[in-house]
Parts: C-alpha cells; sequence; structure tokens
C-alpha cells in the first residue's frame, strides 16, 4: 500500500465516521424550520376557551383590533408579525436550493414548493384583487410576490448563488423572527387588559424563538462549513 492511499484511506474513514458539517447544518436548519412552522400556527396565547385562543398566524389581522394599537399608543405595524412566516419561506427556498449537502432532487424540490402555500398564508381572510391593491395590504402583497418569484427562479438561486452568501441569509433568516416576539411582548400588557387577567405566553410563542435560533446556528454552521472548505482549497 503506497503512502498515498494509506492517507486517502483514512480520509475516506473519517468522512465515513464523522458526519459532514454541511449535512449537520441543513439537519439543524430543517428542524428549526419545521419549529417555526408547528409555533406560527400553534396558540401565542392559549385560552381554555378555545375562540379566544391567539395563533401566530392571527396576529396579523388580530392585532388591528387591539385599542392601543389603533390609537397609537402600542406602535406595532402588523405586517412585523408576518416574519416568522417570512423566515420559513425564504429558509425553505435556501434550503431547497442549497449545493452542499447534495441533496436528492426530489427531497430539494418539494422544500422549495412548500413555500409557495408559506407564502400565500400572508393573504389576508376574504381577499379580492382590489382589496390587495389597497394600501393597508401593499407590503404584505410585495413579500407574497417576492417569494413567488424566489421559487420560481429557484433553479437559478442553486446554480449561481453559493452557500457562502446562502449560510448568512439563514443567519439573517434567523434573527428576523425576533422582532416580531418582541411586538408580541410589548401587546402583551393591552391583551391582559381585553382579557382582565394576568397572560402567559403558550408553547407556540417559544417554538418560534427555538426554531429561529436553530435556523440561525444551522446557517453559522453553513458559513464554517464554507470557510474551511475554502481554507482547504488554498492549503
Amino acid at each position: 500500500m503506497t503512502e498515498n492511499s494509506a492517507v486517502t484511506d483514512v480520509s475516506d474513514a473519517q468522512e465515513i465516521g464523522v458526519p459532514k458539517l454541511p449535512l449537520v447544518a441543513a439537519l439543524i436548519i430543517a428542524a428549526g424550520l419545521l419549529l417555526l412552522a408547528l409555533g406560527y400556527w400553534g396558540a401565542w396565547l392559549p385560552h381554555p376557551a378555545a375562540g379566544l385562543n391567539i395563533l401566530g398566524i392571527d396576529l396579523p389581522e388580530y392585532v388591528k383590533f387591539v385599542p392601543e394599537v389603533t390609537s397609537g399608543q402600542i406602535p406595532i405595524k402588523r405586517e412585523i408579525f408576518f416574519y416568522p412566516l417570512l423566515s420559513l419561506a425564504i429558509g425553505l427556498i435556501l434550503l431547497g436550493t442549497i449545493q452542499r449537502p447534495a441533496l436528492p432532487r426530489w427531497l430539494r424540490t418539494i422544500g422549495v414548493l412548500l413555500a409557495v402555500p408559506t407564502a400565500l398564508a400572508m393573504l389576508p381572510p376574504a381577499w379580492t384583487p382590489a382589496l390587495l391593491r389597497t394600501p393597508e395590504f401593499r407590503l404584505q402583497v410585495v413579500y407574497i410576490l417576492f417569494l413567488l418569484l424566489a421559487v420560481l427562479f429557484s433553479p437559478l438561486i442553486h446554480r449561481y448563488l453559493s452557500d457562502w452568501w446562502r449560510g448568512a441569509m439563514f443567519v439573517l433568516a434567523g434573527a428576523i423572527p425576533f422582532q416580531a416576539l418582541s411586538a408580541y411582548n410589548r401587546l402583551l400588557p393591552a391583551l391582559e387588559k381585553l382579557y382582565q387577567h394576568p397572560l402567559e405566553s403558550g408553547v407556540a410563542y417559544y417554538l418560534v424563538a427555538v426554531g429561529a435560533i436553530s435556523v440561525g446556528l444551522g446557517g453559522a454552521l453553513v458559513l464554517v462549513s464554507q470557510w474551511r472548505q475554502r481554507t482547504a482549497t488554498k492549503a
């Protein structure tokens, strides 16, 4: 056995025995996206009466009817509660177009296509084309169109967007939901007035937080993986 073949065998054994960093990063990101979805469609404000539960997905519409928000006493823009959904959709597209690890095409396709219903979840209830052109809904329509275009051009994103930039965008996507979580905390005192008793955030609220952290952590690992790859290439 030559020296070169021995080194190759050792390298192969290490790759077999130790999970590759990009795969670990992808798994962490996938878990984070699942937690984001469970948290956003879960009850941020649970209540024994089902009609008084407030889901994360309800907040963009619900917040419009809170008196302190309507009066400007609590300055919250309703679109901020779309941020976990925006982060989820962006994360699905990025994960579905990632270059390393080389995921099966069918799995990447499913990931990207899941961003479509995620984006459409931003549509208001009982919407019409005329309603969507009003100033109130203009920003969320921009979000939806941006995400649908990203899905359409996902093959180009897969080919031309390097994982270095993809990792940075995962980190950003992980940071975005915390603005919605912070806004919800500012909203809680007004909700306590409406419910007339102290309130505690539901498990879903914390799932969003953990999911966002996981997406950001996975993005950081993608960046580390890219840095290691570049260092090894230069060496």
